[in-house]
């Protein structure tokens, strides 16, 4: 298993959180989703992760990388 870490930005309460862990637990291999508000970290966990998409699906769910 793999983690990928990304820096987010305009993360600011548990909706936010819980908004990103519904649209990035719906993609193939990803395992586990943390995020920590208050240093705006993603941290993803799983197989075969693919950077790019992930970071481009942060940003469309409105959480781009600073």
């Amino acid at each position: 298993m793999e983690q990928l870490e990304f820096q987010a930005s305009k993360i600011k309460c548990a909706g936010c959180v819980a908004n990103i862990e519904k649209g990035l637990k719906g993609f193939a291999g990803v395992s586990n989703v943390s995020i920590d508000i208050e240093s705006n970290i993603v941290k993803v966990q799983g197989n075969e992760l693919d950077k790019k998409i992930i970071e481009n699906k942060l940003s469309e769910l409105g959480y781009p990388s600073p």
